[in-house]
């Protein structure tokens, strides 16, 4: 049996009538190269039920607990019928890029049903160019940023023509979900040992009490962190965060449940060219961006605040390639973004400079208390309040402004169904305590491709944010200059 941790359960937590807790993506693909010139519905059954023992995160669905006592638990679905997930819509003509984004954001919108595996894809025909995009959606209690990308990985070929794989075994081993009185004795128990659970989770919290927004602008806090870091055996020297405190910006407040996408890519040449030329990470060249695409925009609206944009930067703590394909193992940096600073190359500075004390933190004492923070209270007081935290916390005082989250992908090309993935265009999830923009971008052969989604009540025009940051991308390898090879080609 396997229950959801309080970190994947923080996610079912997390929905009402105006957050989906999905994470999604839209792959652009070109069926040229396919053998039968054409992705279909049929083929893409076909697919999933030839590898979905590959992919076992596709096949659980929820069993929960009696009253909501305790955590749910996963059970695998034995006769999953593939097809009742995979569904397929056509553009009306011209079927260009407004359109497939304006289709998916209101798929995206939609909740999935607790009582199926929490999954479903899109075939979206009609695009122009003769291209067909498919979009995937499952829950974030079911997958963090390296299962998901295993999970589709499951699904595509390095070739136009398909591997071979070899099929599950004959006995395989099944998830199951202990019996309901099982489950409420269990319950019990864990209810009798949570307040010494909350009392460990609540001091590891404390040690991390410098790095939580909000909590880390309390007078003494970071005092009092490295008190609780002494008292827990690391007491070790660590990087002094600036004050986390997000300013007021139309990003943040009450969302409703519509929501807005755009996209597009930017090379990926020309970000590890500027990343080589001022010494910085690609992550903080991504980082760049986003905070120079978020102040043109907050210029153009007469936004700007006159303090630097907190954003959440999620971290994969899992690596690829480990046994446990299920849930979520992952932290947050909270980081300011220097929205502030009117110069290009001062900001790149400045994100430079921030994101390395940044990481030196997290690589000294790795941020757990989003974990611990799921734990403090019980399972089923956590259900109940975390909608209503999440709503009065946008209105009160914001956390932060926004996520922002880059996951690196594949640079080599892959096929679905015989299609060749062209771009792959990440989407994410949207709340109140978090922001009505979120930016997710992934690096797929050669190119950064960017997922926004936003809000309508928070961000209306979409589309000009990610306007920004190509403009963004432009004026960095301005400062930069021409590359070597450019500036060999005769004038």
């Amino acid at each position: 049996m396997r229950q959801l941790t309080a970190l994947d359960a923080q996610f079912l937590h997390a929905e009402s009538a105006t957050t989906a807790a999905h994470v999604a993506g839209v792959a652009i693909l070109d069926p040229a190269q396919s053998p039968a010139g054409a992705v279909t519905r049929e083929a893409l059954i076909g697919l999933l039920r030839e590898r979905l023992h590959l992919a076992p995160a596709l096949s659980l669905r929820l069993v929960g607990v009696p009253f909501d006592l305790d955590r749910p638990y996963w059970e695998e679905v034995v006769d999953l019928d593939v097809a009742d997930h995979v569904h397929e819509v056509t553009l009306p003509l011209p079927g260009d890029e407004a359109q497939l984004a304006e289709q998916v954001a209101r798929i995206h919108e939609r909740h999935l049903d607790r009582g199926r595996p929490l999954w479903e894809m899109y075939l979206i025909q009609g695009l122009t160019g003769g291209r067909v995009a498919l979009y995937a959606k499952i829950h974030h209690c079911v997958v963090d940023g390296v299962t998901g990308t295993e999970t589709m990985a499951a699904l595509l070929d390095l070739t136009p023509e398909p591997r071979t794989v070899e099929p599950p075994p004959a006995s395989p081993s099944v998830t199951t979900a202990p019996e309901p009185l099982e489950m409420l004795a269990m319950a019990a128990a864990r209810s009798v040992a949570h307040p010494a659970r909350a009392l460990r989770a609540l001091g590891r919290l404390i040690a991390d009490l410098d790095a939580i927004p909000v909590a880390s602008a309390l007078p003494g806090a970071r005092m009092v962190a490295e008190t609780a870091r002494t008292i827990g055996g690391n007491p070790g020297e660590l990087p002094e965060l600036p004050v986390l405190s997000a300013p007021r910006t139309p990003f943040n407040g009450p969302i409703s449940a519509e929501r807005r996408f755009s996209y597009g890519s930017v090379p990926l040449a020309d970000v590890k060219r500027v990343a080589r030329a001022f010494g910085i990470s690609v992550n903080d060249v991504v980082m760049t961006l986003c905070a120079s695409a978020l102040r043109a925009w907050l210029c153009e609206h007469d936004a700007l605040p006159d303090r630097p944009l907190v954003a959440a930067v999620p971290v994969a703590l899992r690596t690829t390639g480990t046994e446990e394909t299920v849930g979520n193992r992952l932290s947050v940096m909270i980081t300011p973004m220097p929205t502030d600073v009117a110069s290009p190359l001062e900001r790149l500075r400045a994100m430079g400079r921030t994101m390395r004390r940044a990481k030196r933190r997290f690589a000294g004492s790795p941020a757990t208390w989003l974990g611990e923070l799921s734990s403090v209270l019980p399972s089923a007081v956590t259900a109940l309040a975390t909608p209503a935290v999440f709503r009065l916390a946008s209105i009160v005082l914001p956390p932060i402004n926004l996520i922002v989250s880059n996951v690196p992908g594949p640079q080599l090309p892959l096929y679905l169904c015989g299609a060749r993935v062209l771009a792959y265009h990440p989407m994410s999830v949207l709340t109140d305590m978090s922001g009505g923009l979120n930016i997710t971008c992934f690096s797929y052969d050669g190119s950064l491709d960017f997922g926004v989604l936003a809000c309508p009540d928070r961000v209306e025009d979409v589309w000009r944010l990610m306007g920004h940051l190509q403009e963004a991308m432009d004026e960095l390898v301005e400062l930069v200059g021409p590359s070597p090879a450019k500036e060999m080609i005769p004038v």
